[in-house]
């Protein structure tokens, strides 16, 4: 399964010829690829897949996608199995 997460754009570049971001997640900033979306500005919530920007979204989207990861996280393992009786 992959997984898009979604972060805000802080900054816009060009680097070798490629449209490039520095996008916020939390209190982490990466670089991704914004040639899928040309149309992204800073300011923008943008959906990154390693590395690349696939696609924008509003504040509302992202605040709920947000919501929905915090809830994961929250999740409490399975316990684990149990183990045979030990036979000394």
């Amino acid at each position: 399964m992959c997984l898009g997460i979604p972060g805000q754009l802080i900054e816009v570049f060009q680097r070798d010829n490629l449209r490039m971001g520095r996008v916020q997640f939390g209190g982490i900033v990466k670089e991704a690829c914004l040639e899928y979306t040309p149309e992204a500005q800073v300011g923008d919530y943008v959906i990154v897949h390693v590395g690349f920007a696939i696609s924008r979204i509003d504040e509302a989207e992202a605040r709920e996608i947000f919501s929905y990861l915090e809830q994961i996280a929250a999740i409490d393992p399975a316990p684990p199995p149990p183990q045979p009786p030990d036979s000394s």
